[in-house]
């Protein structure tokens, strides 16, 4: 898989990108991100990609032209499933959408900035608007990140077992069951015996139980979903 980034501030993506599971996938050569900072398609040599917004108001807007001929040069090189846009109005990122993309070939995100970008790039080239939350952030680039990071490790070969993300939460709509590890007695704080017993069929039925209880405890609106 290749994902393209366009971004105003490319540094921000450097450290999300280039450590951990991210930086192994790449690595193996499994998952290629290239960052590109928009300015290289800036209107004038000054940089600009940025200007007042028609009609007035506080906050500066994404031109179109550089996006345009940024997303155009992309894809004159290559073809894409789907044109992002990282934007506090789309729809909310979800497991299912990150088990959707991971089985795509190349992406385009683009990272918004300032106020958002002139809504005409919406209209003529993204293809699809995500948020990770009902929230603003100073730009789209954190929001991206999270998102390469939860599409990227469900590529196979990328987590040494892959049947690790298969028990993620939200995975069958259902939040993961408890976890432990040694040892066994903590302070008097115990492991619950099911899991030392060595019965993995009682040991799936455990985590099963375990994780419809703590769905319907924490989140019982997945139940519903």
């Amino acid at each position: 898989m290749r994902i393209d980034i366009i971004s105003v501030v490319p540094e921000l993506l450097e450290s999300p990108l280039n450590h951990s599971i991210m930086k192994r996938a790449q690595t193996k050569g499994i998952l290629e991100v290239k960052v590109h900072h928009l300015r290289q398609w800036a209107v004038n040599e000054y940089g600009q990609v940025d200007d007042y917004q028609y009609g007035g108001g506080a906050g500066m807007v994404m031109m179109c032209e550089p996006l345009a001929k940024a997303i155009e040069q992309l894809k004159a090189e290559r073809p894409y499933e789907q044109v992002i846009y990282m934007t506090p109005d789309g729809e909310r990122f979800s497991q299912k959408i990150a088990n959707r993309l991971s089985l795509m070939g190349n992406l385009i995100i683009i990272c918004g900035h300032y106020k958002g970008i002139d809504q005409r790039i919406r209209d003529h080239f993204v293809t699809m608007e995500i948020s990770i939350g009902d929230y603003v952030l100073s730009g789209g680039e954190l929001a991206a990140a999270v998102v390469v990071d939860a599409v990227g490790r469900l590529l196979p070969g990328v987590l040494n077992d892959e049947t690790s993300a298969l028990t993620d939460s939200f995975q069958d709509n259902l939040l993961a069951s408890p976890v432990y590890t040694r040892p066994a007695d903590f302070r008097g704080w115990k492991v619950p015996e099911i899991l030392l017993s060595g019965d993995l069929k009682k040991v799936d039925e455990w985590r099963y139980e375990q994780a419809v209880q703590r769905t319907e405890q924490k989140r019982p609106d997945l139940l519903d979903s």
